[in-house]
């Protein structure tokens, strides 16, 4: 259960990490955000950033073996880049309809995912 609960966190803290890291790209469409100056645009993604870290921390410690989870270091921080690229393909072509995912993205997502199969492959 420990394993479900750190993967939905994850989940979670990587759709605020994209919006803090990509959404204000795209928020440039409101008249309000336009008169912000770059300071304003830091302050409000660490903002976002904020609720990212408040899922991401306990992700982190409810699903590590050593706090009683069932995933090492490395195998969590491949899952969070698995989520991670997932999030962001979403997010990229439903926010940004302009961008399209290409085959060389496709590929290279592909050998990244390969990464978290021989992460968790027992030798």
């Amino acid at each position: 259960m420990r394993g479900i609960y750190t993967i939905i966190l994850l989940v979670l803290s990587n759709i605020f990490m994209t919006l803090a890291w990509y959404g204000h790209l795209e928020f440039k469409k409101y008249a309000w955000f336009n008169s912000l100056g770059l300071f304003s645009i830091i302050l409000l993604s660490w903002g976002i950033a904020f609720f990212e870290y408040t899922l991401q921390v306990p992700a982190n410690r409810i699903g590590y073996e050593a706090n009683g989870g069932p995933y090492n270091i490395f195998q969590l921080k491949v899952i969070q880049e698995g989520i991670s690229l997932i999030v962001f393909s979403l997010f990229a072509i439903i926010v940004f309809k302009t961008e399209r995912l290409a085959w060389n993205h496709v590929i290279g997502f592909v050998f990244i995912m390969l990464a978290v199969v021989f992460i968790f492959k027992k030798w």
